[in-house]
């Protein structure tokens, strides 16, 4: 049987993340682990009146099948794969990763093929545009040592985070909401970092549980071609299988003109997936108030609380700036004094000064308002 706390989390992903109808049809995709909650899931989709389909995935052997693949190949499964998704309402999935690592050696045209043909097909183009989603991590010995925790501490710290009260930060984010509208100019300084942007009429979404879990963000776009300067992104990361750190770079007229990282050559060929890559299609400050340090999982570490990303690759349809493209890497920086600082205007207002919000209304946000 199922500890309380995986059942609390099943029927909130269910009931408010995917807020799953009648009649409804749901996908729940698990990835190596996490068959717990998967459980926990369907009783909670049947419970709701929904209809629930599963799908298992294990990377390892994604990777042995990617290895040797070809065009034929990858169209024809994203065709089914697509159809499928094309036939649900919500999707919730599941990644409990054995080895983040796994995909790390696959060549790069390989997974260029994948990420144009297949993950675009079903999941930019038909899962996110189109369902009801919500992708989350689980915890399990692999992740609670990218932590650093050991595996019962781990698990306590996750579902600390991941149950909070999203109702409560979805009132909190309303002023923040409110603020982004009515910006035109946003500065980003901080250690090797000054970055100026126009967020000018692209619309602002908040992110309370529906998306993701964990979750805690408010975002937006920037105007495509407004953004100039340089960033240097202090947090870790892993894409496509591969660790990234000190990711560096230089804009101009919003196109990423230098790009440098301990992986520069592979850093570049993610970046020359296509041309929608080297702009930017997201904005966001990272609000969750119990996540304060990374762990090279970009679901939580783009939630942490007094950080912000700056996403190369495609623009979400709900806060749309006219890029697409096959990736969408939220790359993360973190302003708190223990990661060197750093400052938020916009326009002529200090939004938020090494980590913590200034203005009173916003104050809320901060994360000793959680304690």
């Amino acid at each position: 049987m199922s500890e309380e706390r995986v059942k609390i989390l099943a029927e909130n992903l269910i009931n408010y993340s995917v807020r799953l109808k009648q009649g409804e049809k749901v996908l729940i995709e698990v990835i190596d682990d996490g068959f717990e909650l998967a459980r926990e899931l369907v009783a909670a989709a049947y419970q709701a009146g929904g209809v629930p389909f599963v799908t298992v995935k294990n990377n390892a052997l994604q990777r042995t099948l990617l290895l040797d693949s070809h065009q034929e190949q990858i169209d024809l499964i994203a065709g089914w794969e697509g159809d499928r998704m094309s036939r649900m309402d919500a999707y919730i999935g599941v990644r409990a990763n054995s080895n983040s690592s796994e995909l790390s050696d696959l060549p790069a045209d390989k997974a260029k093929l994948y990420q144009q043909n297949w993950w675009k097909t079903v999941h930019t183009d038909i899962r996110v545009a189109k369902t009801k989603w919500c992708v989350l991590r689980y915890p399990n010995p692999s992740f609670a040592q990218m932590a650093g925790m050991s595996t019962e501490a781990f698990r306590d710290f996750y579902f600390q985070v991941t149950n909070l009260d999203y109702a409560r930060m979805a009132q909190a984010e309303e002023p923040l909401v409110k603020l982004f509208e009515q910006t035109e100019k946003v500065h980003i300084v901080g250690p090797d970092t000054d970055i100026t942007f126009s967020i000018r009429g692209i619309p602002v979404m908040k992110s309370c549980g529906l998306r993701n879990i964990p979750d805690g963000e408010v975002f937006t776009a920037p105007v495509k071609d407004s953004v100039n300067g340089y960033i240097q992104y202090n947090c870790p990361t892993i894409f496509q299988g591969t660790s990234f750190d000190h990711v560096r770079l230089q804009f101009e007229h919003g196109k990423i003109v230098d790009a440098s990282a301990n992986d520069t050559k592979k850093l570049n060929e993610i970046l020359d997936i296509d041309e929608g890559a080297r702009y930017l299609g997201e904005f966001s400050l990272g609000l969750n108030p119990y996540i304060h340090h990374p762990m090279r999982d970009i679901l939580f570490d783009e939630k942490i609380c007094g950080s912000f990303h700056l996403t190369p690759g495609n623009a979400y349809a709900t806060a749309f700036n006219g890029n697409c493209s096959a990736i969408h890497w939220d790359l993360v920086s973190i302003q708190t004094p223990a990661y060197g600082g750093g400052e938020i205007w916009f326009d002529d207002q200090l939004i938020r000064k090494d980590g913590k919000f200034v203005p009173e209304e916003l104050k809320g946000l901060n994360p000793e308002s959680w304690e």
